[in-house]
């Protein structure tokens, strides 16, 4: 066996792994998901507690006014939330677009907070702790700027988070509304289902956590006081603030009866700036919290720092080495004493990777069909190759980050 051997040995087994893990949780999220149609659990609340609608907004002209008036039409008393956005810095017709809300909705309790750049544009986890100060409800719902939620989201992430003291934060799933605009929003569309909230509903089944995704939750008041408010130097705050929370011995509970649709990227550039931010911020967090892998006090957080350790690190160089050695093979380049093996194992990881995305999305009506059966075996050659560039992309800005000491800003997400 030669070096190459010896990478593409490793390679396997790191790919295996990741592979067998969500698959794992692919599984556990089914169960999950059935248990839950079986409860046909009715939104219907015995109590309703005031609630913050929070939505930090820049330059969101596009879709703020959809956005508002889905929050405007939720089915909850309307005396028992209000709903704070946080117009920050924007330079669009935001600005008007919100007061003609305010005006043509003069009995609701919309608020609308309009910063500069002296008090605002130093991104969402800025954006949220001006929200905040605002905001006098005992539960925080947070919702991004494109989001329509479905009228009883808020219910249901209401009455699931009432049930349990132990629950510092419940969040809803999030739909792809336009999913149908291109080969990229139908990819989106199938990572959305698979590796993000049936991976949420898995980790719960399994191992009682979850991590916030950004939008579409609600969150305790006391906790967000007593962690003193958002990390403004985070750029992913919804991770970041969801190891804070294991840490304080609470549990993020998914209920994916409480749905939002929102608009993902619809070209790569878009996408590469979306994906290379998350990247970038998770990256972030795993250094903030790698010592409490190591005491006491890690708690649940233990979980994800590893898991984010497996993908960002281990599974990124694997897939980086995997294609390297795959295209160099191919040339002749080098030659390979596990050829024959190497290849056997990797059709049988892209068969059950595929197989898995199958379970996954037959879950939701209508996912389950031959286009999108064509899509995931497409998926694999495309799509996630592509993450890894953008993955490398985050690990080279988060380094420039720390070097240039660059200040943490909205990175502004196009909408269509």
């Amino acid at each position: 066996m030669n070096i190459f051997d010896y990478l593409i040995l490793y390679s396997l087994i790191i790919i295996w792994f990741t592979i067998f893990l969500n698959v794992i949780l692919v599984i556990g999220g089914y169960i999950y998901y059935v248990k839950t149609l079986k409860i046909h659990m009715k939104s219907d609340l015995n109590e309703y507690p005031f609630v913050s609608v929070m939505v930090p907004a820049h330059n969101e002209g596009i879709v703020i006014e959809k956005t508002v008036k889905s929050l405007l039409d939720l089915d909850y008393p309307n005396d028992k939330y209000e709903i704070i956005i946080i117009n920050d810095n924007s330079t669009d017709n935001s600005a008007e677009i919100l007061r003609r809300l305010q005006k043509e909705n003069p009995n609701r309790n919309l608020i609308v907070i309009n910063t500069d750049n002296k008090t605002g544009g130093k991104g969402k986890s800025n954006a949220l702790n001006i929200g905040f100060q605002r905001s006098k409800g005992e539960f925080l719902a947070i919702y991004d700027a494109d989001n329509t939620p479905e009228k009883d989201a808020l219910k249901y992430l209401v009455k699931t988070i009432l049930e349990d003291e132990k629950l510092g934060a419940v969040i809803g799933k999030f739909r792809c509304r336009n999913k149908e605009k291109n080969i990229l929003t139908k990819f989106i569309n199938i990572e959305t289902l698979t590796f993000q909230w049936m991976a949420q509903a898995g980790r719960w089944q399994l191992l009682k956590v979850c991590t916030i995704p950004g939008t579409n939750f609600i969150i305790r008041r006391k906790l967000i006081e007593q962690m003193g408010g958002w990390d403004s130097k985070a750029i992913t705050e919804d991770t970041e603030i969801s190891f804070r929370l294991y840490r304080m011995g609470y549990k993020i509970k998914f209920m994916p009866l409480a749905v939002t649709w929102e608009q993902e990227p619809q070209t790569l550039r878009v996408w590469f700036k979306q994906r290379g931010r998350w990247a970038k911020g998770n990256v972030y967090v795993v250094f903030k919290n790698l010592k409490y892998l190591f005491i006491k006090d890690g708690g649940a957080s233990r979980f994800d720092i590893l898991y984010y350790i497996l993908i960002y690190f281990f599974f990124l160089l694997a897939s980086v080495f995997s294609d390297v050695i795959f295209i160099l093979g191919l040339a002749k380049i080098i030659k390979l004493n596990l050829g024959g093996y190497s290849v056997i194992l990797w059709i049988m990881a892209y068969a059950v990777f595929g197989l898995s995305i199958l379970v996954a999305i037959s879950t939701e009506k209508g996912e389950l069909n031959f286009h999108n059966f064509l899509v995931v075996l497409l998926m694999y050659f495309t799509y996630c190759k592509l993450w890894a560039i953008v993955v490398c992309l985050g690990l080279y800005n988060f380094v420039k980050d720390i070097i240039f000491k660059r200040e943490i800003k909205w990175y502004k997400t196009e909408r269509y």
